[in-house]
């Protein structure tokens, strides 16, 4: 039923003026429509990521973005880093870790947190 349909993220935020400068500017990623105060859709390659405004926001303890970077990891870690992002990092079982790599095998993950401490991912796969 769900399985050819696209996926859009959705992002619950305090701020939305300051969580724009940091999916815009910080991230690269282009705002595509608004809704008054209350909503920003962001274009991210082929997909779309709703950052709303929300009381609940940065309440989720797990990841809520991935983004499948490919052999771009190392270097957008490093930009990002350049830009203030500071990553996270896990004690996962079967996960070792260098710098802010997570590895298992050829899969490589990191994660890093937004203003509103929403976890995101990146995966070289």
């Amino acid at each position: 039923m769900l399985g050819n349909k696209d996926a859009i993220a959705t992002i619950a935020v305090k701020n939305l003026q300051h969580a724009k400068a940091f999916y815009e500017q910080t991230l690269g990623l282009t705002p595509v429509d608004t809704e008054g105060d209350q909503l920003v859709v962001f274009r991210s390659g082929n997909s779309v990521i709703n950052v709303y405004q929300s009381q609940f926001a940065g309440s989720n303890l797990a990841t809520a973005v991935t983004w499948r970077v490919g052999s771009d990891l190392e270097n957008i870690i490093k930009t990002l880093k350049t830009k203030g992002v500071a990553f996270e990092h896990y004690d996962i079982p079967g996960l070792t870790r260098t710098g802010d790599i997570h590895a298992c095998g050829d899969m490589k993950v990191a994660w890093f947190k937004d203003p509103d401490g929403n976890i995101h991912n990146l995966v070289n796969q």
